[in-house]
């Protein structure tokens, strides 16, 4: 990468300072407070015994989410979707595609007929919600799924969650590659990519448009690498928060550069 300087110090590679504090609803079976920079999203995940009446008796589980922004997530204020009566595009679409990335890498057999309902709920806003949403999900829902197993739901020797996922925004500006867009750079980007994958490092989704010029392949190529590279880094936090020597469940990282 080159050795452009990014408006808040970080280099064109690097993560934004990454928070992840797991359990911090004392309601939920599973839930993490996750901050990408100023980017806060609170993750909590529901466990239910039973299946949506069109999966019973199939032997599977369900593993489903929802987003939402709180009205002054932003600079100002925005109304209540519950207030206006209807759910905007954007809102579906993202809660979709995170349930989807959890989907994932979720064995739905191995969770037997139960329900894990995942709610992600945009604090403040600085950039990458949706990618933030999804890597704090991971880690509400693994301890959902060890609340289940706790309550005998979930067989001792289940094997529900089969890999990690986490996710990342990368873009181009000012013809830079970037990694972790927050909100100043974002609106400005000449192509903006949500990069979705998995422990593994296989693609869950890839959402990419080119706001300005239309991008070419070594230009693809270096978003993805950005965004591979990005999300092993938040494997390391999701990992950290959720290893039982970490005490408080906290992992904190100043965003080194990969």
């Amino acid at each position: 990468m080159t050795d452009t300087v990014r408006a808040d110090g970080r280099s064109t590679d690097q993560l934004r300072e990454i928070t992840i504090e797991r359990g911090w609803s004392a309601h939920a079976e599973g839930s993490a407070l996750i901050s990408f920079g100023g980017t806060k999203v609170l993750c909590t995940a529901s466990f239910t015994n039973g299946v949506p009446r069109w999966l019973t008796g199939k032997g599977k589980g369900w593993v489903t989410a929802e987003y939402a922004m709180l009205p002054r997530a932003t600079n100002s204020r925005n109304d209540r979707e519950s207030v206006k009566g209807r759910i905007g595009g954007r809102t579906h679409e993202i809660s979709r595609l995170i349930g989807r990335a959890l989907r994932a890498v979720v064995d739905t057999k191995a969770l037997g007929e139960n329900t894990i309902v995942i709610d992600c709920d945009v604090l403040q806003a600085d950039g990458g919600t949706r990618t933030a949403a999804i890597t704090g999900a991971y880690v509400a829902l693994a301890d959902a799924i060890e609340w289940g197993r706790g309550k005998k739901f979930i067989g001792r020797n289940s094997t529900p969650l089969i890999d990690t996922v986490a996710a990342v925004s990368v873009g181009i500006i000012d013809g830079e590659p970037m990694l972790d867009l927050a909100y100043v750079e974002d609106v400005r980007a000449e192509t903006d990519m949500n990069v979705v994958v998995t422990g593994r490092g296989l693609f869950v989704e890839v959402q990419g448009t080119a706001e300005g010029a239309p991008f070419d392949k070594h230009e693809l190529d270096a978003l993805l690498d950005l965004g591979v590279a990005g999300c092993a880094s938040l494997q390391q936090h999701q990992l950290t928060a959720l290893a039982p020597s970490t005490g408080s469940g906290t992992s904190t990282g100043s965003g080194n550069q990969l």
